[in-house]
């Protein structure tokens, strides 16, 4: 059986060379759908907000602290609206400094849903001057 490839205009990747790499960028990624609904995240080792396969198809409602539900819930509409092209807000977490930014998704235009991006950049935060790879 041939593995599965994906073509796209800057490469070729397979299933399984996708999946490796999104489980090692280190960031915790998810992704909703045109409906809210949750329907993929990443499986990093050190997620800083912990997911389980249950969560999949899930309305991201059912994801936050009652808190911020409308906060989220308003994010999303100004995706649908196009009012802006993200949001970004950062917490700190048990002792991390947490970013975290959605970008909306579309397709010819129309909303397809967003992607949640959260990284730990208590380290990034520290650093100073310049580190060369030489």
């Amino acid at each position: 059986m041939k593995p599965e490839v994906f073509r796209f205009q800057t490469g070729d990747l397979s299933k399984t060379d996708l999946e490796l790499m999104l489980d090692t960028i280190p960031v915790d990624i998810t992704l909703l759908d045109k409906d809210d609904k949750v329907a993929y995240f990443n499986k990093l080792k050190t997620r800083i907000f912990k997911r389980s396969p249950e969560v999949i198809g899930k309305d991201v409602k059912n994801c936050h602290p009652k808190k911020s539900i409308g906060k989220v819930q308003e994010i999303l509409d100004d995706f649908r609206a196009k009012k802006r092209d993200m949001a970004e807000f950062w917490i700190d977490l048990d002792g991390m400094l947490v970013y975290i930014r959605y970008f909306p998704l579309y397709e010819d235009g129309k909303y397809a849903g967003c992607l949640e991006v959260s990284t730990d950049i208590t380290g990034i935060k520290k650093l100073e001057g310049e580190k060369r790879l030489l």
